[in-house]
């Protein structure tokens, strides 16, 4: 059934495919999923690139789409192209169709899927609680005449018994999550352990990251614990039958440990352990992490010097007789405390980037508070999600929002005792737009915002328009005025 599937050239990813040309749901769709995106080890262990495929909705057993597609990074690939999205038949793979049908593996010589190329391929039946969900091929150039050395035959000994677990249905694990691009990889360094932890094998790469913490002990036949490399997760891992990753940090090196169990059937017969020396990587993250620290801290201060300036300028207001004076002053702590709020929020979150709707609102209330009184009760409300933003755009487009709340109370409500002021954000792919409207006595005849003197509009304009790269635009509505600011996500760059 095609259910209005679109051309398969247009359908490349793993939920599309699995959406539009197969049946695969559930939770035999989340063991599938999870197989693509732990598989890498397998495709550097067989030397081969590995297809994931799954029967076409509809003529299971006659027609499979490949799903995901993974090279080695230890040998030659035989697809340099993408395969993922095309459809194989049984004319074209005949042992997909034997496979399907009768669940065991099969492996044959065969013509390329995307060349005339020969190639060797094993079929793998991939099973969920014992039922076929799909199948994976194993696809690499022979080589004739050319005798494997030690590590290729233990590589491929550990791949096949993975593959046992693929068709037994033991592997992926149920607890298996999605593999990270810094996770160690089979060329980085390997050690095959049986289910006492005793090294069976170890790889060039794995004996010098050993030798890099000090380990010189000849591995083979010993225990890893006898070695000095004693790993929690690998005992955890081989003792639950499940994969695990860890950081071991020894004479200033970092090696991150990778173990997968070896299953035959519910029994642990061994496992892998893969290394990857993180030092460098680790060293950086701490640099970073203190310059965050760093910076927040930095934050911090600022925020506190903000609030103890306002906090003057509040004490220097109530000296001061002059009621045009204290409006003045009244104004800038207003000012300086929009400028605290970005500088508080910076504080608390890592990086430089804060989420702006949760400036608002402590915006809102710093107005709302300032301009309560027995004569005048506004009520504000905010509405929407205005996403991240760089502190850089933050801080002055916290202060338009604080200028145009502000400019509503004092012009908007005059002879009246009640008012409402709504805030509303949108986040556009492109832009952020903030409108601000209220339900006062609208604008004046004659009004035009280019033509404003006003302080508080003035501020509004200079930064909308001259720091921020944005527009506004400011009409009355018959019930009011709206505000409506746009500014774009990305800052363009001035060249100076």
């Amino acid at each position: 059934m095609d259910r209005g599937a679109p051309t398969l050239d247009a359908v490349t990813t793993f939920g599309d495919l699995v959406r539009w040309r197969t049946s695969l749901s559930g939770a035999a769709l989340a063991h599938v999923r999870r197989l693509a995106g732990t598989w890498r080890p397998l495709a550097d262990l067989s030397f081969s690139d590995l297809l994931l495929l799954a029967p076409v909705e509809g003529e299971e057993g006659h027609r499979f789409v490949v799903l995901a597609q993974v090279r080695p990074t230890t040998g030659q690939t035989v697809y340099p192209v993408d395969m993922v999205g095309t459809v194989v038949d049984e004319v074209e793979r005949p042992m997909l169709t034997r496979v399907w049908r009768l669940g065991e593996m099969v492996e044959t010589d065969t013509q390329a899927l995307s060349a005339k190329e020969r190639v060797r391929v094993q079929v793998i039946p991939v099973t969920y609680r014992e039922r076929l969900v799909a199948l994976v091929t194993r696809e690499y150039l022979p080589n004739v005449g050319r005798r494997p050395g030690e590590l290729e035959r233990t590589y491929l000994d550990v791949f096949q018994r993975f593959a046992r677990m693929v068709a037994a249905g033991t592997f992926p694990f149920e607890r298996d999550e999605e593999e990270l691009e810094t996770a160690p990889r089979v060329g980085d360094g390997a050690i095959v352990v049986d289910a006492d932890t005793r090294v069976r094998f170890a790889s060039p790469n794995a004996v010098s990251a050993l030798h890099r913490m000090g380990i010189h002990a000849y591995a083979q036949g010993m225990k890893l614990a006898e070695i000095g490399f004693d790993s929690a997760s690998v005992r955890a891992s081989l003792r639950d039958g499940s994969p695990s990753m860890e950081d071991i940090d020894r004479n200033d090196v970092t090696l991150m440990v990778r173990a997968i169990p070896l299953l035959d059937g519910d029994a642990v017969t061994g496992g892998i352990v893969l290394v990857r020396d993180v030092t460098d990587l680790r060293r950086r993250d701490r640099m970073l992490m203190s310059k965050d620290a760093t910076i927040r801290e930095i934050h911090h201060r600022v925020k506190n010097n903000l609030q103890t300036i306002a906090s003057l300028l509040r004490l220097q207001r109530r000296r001061v007789d002059n009621a045009e004076a204290r409006d003045a002053l009244a104004e800038s702590e207003r000012r300086i405390r929009s400028i605290a709020i970005v500088h508080e929020t910076l504080s608390r979150d890592a990086g430089d980037v804060v989420d702006f709707t949760e400036i608002v609102r402590p915006l809102v209330r710093v107005v709302e508070e300032s301009v309560s009184s027995d004569d005048l009760s506004i009520h504000f409300t905010v509405e929407g999600d205005a996403g991240e933003l760089p502190g850089e755009v933050a801080t002055p487009l916290a202060v338009v929002v604080n200028e145009l709340m502000q400019n509503a109370v004092d012009h908007a409500f005059e002879g009246r005792d009640t008012g409402q002021v709504h805030v509303r954000l949108v986040r556009e792919p492109d832009q952020l737009v903030i409108e601000v409207r209220d339900n006062g006595n609208g604008l004046p005849e004659h009004f035009t915002l280019e033509d404003a003197t006003g302080l508080g509009l003035s501020i509004v304009k200079a930064l909308v328009s001259g720091e921020l790269g944005g527009t506004i635009e400011m009409r009355a509505t018959g019930e009011g005025t709206e505000v409506h600011v746009r500014v774009p996500v990305v800052q363009p760059r001035v060249d100076v």
